[in-house]
């Protein structure tokens, strides 16, 4: 069950002593790279939930995953997580640092969902637009494709949504002939 308090207050100890030991970027860096094996290896996420694997067995097994690819730091910071019974927390607990990160940096993440994959110029342009538009200096864009979408695009940023999809469009039209609009006006 997803616990954000307890995965905020997680990151924001690591970032603390990241900050006070100067390795803020290779505990971010770390943090991006166990979102990612997070991601992409469902057993690797059961193993971390699993009540019937032993936390001896569970912190072996994480040491072979992450060995040589994080820093120390964040190798003692797991320990830790293992010992207080906490790995199952460690993809909410990365993202959680990844937040906090951000907003320490001030980058902005900015989702952009369109219906068919875009040019890295178009990507390119979009993302000096947002900066000029809204002021914002750094930005994250990620891009990902829904067909559904049918045709125009989906932008998610700083808890704001433009949609400006086909798909919206349509919707827009059905609930208008399903309301009735019009028909009080023609008697």
């Amino acid at each position: 069950m997803p616990n954000p308090r307890l995965a905020n207050r997680y990151a924001k100890s690591l970032i603390d002593i990241a900050v006070e030991r100067a390795q803020l970027e290779a505990a971010y860096a770390d943090m991006k790279y166990l979102e990612n094996v997070c991601r992409a290896s469902r057993d690797f996420r059961n193993l971390l939930k699993s009540p019937v694997i032993k936390a001896d067995q569970k912190g072996k097994i994480i040491d072979a995953v992450i060995n040589g690819n994080v820093s120390a730091l964040t190798t003692a910071f797991i320990s830790l997580l293992v010992k207080k019974g906490r790995e199952s927390e460690l993809l909410e607990i990365a993202n959680a640092f990844v937040d906090q990160y951000n907003v320490l940096k001030g980058i902005h993440k900015v989702k952009l969902t369109t219906a068919a994959p875009m040019s890295e110029e178009l990507k390119k342009n979009i993302e000096t637009k947002i900066r000029s538009e809204r002021g914002l200096d750094k930005i994250e864009l990620e891009t990902a494709v829904d067909e559904k979408l049918i045709g125009g695009f989906v932008l998610e940023f700083d808890d704001n949504l433009v949609d400006a999809s086909i798909q919206r469009d349509l919707k827009d039209i059905r609930k208008q002939f399903s309301q009735n609009l019009y028909v009080h006006s023609i008697h």
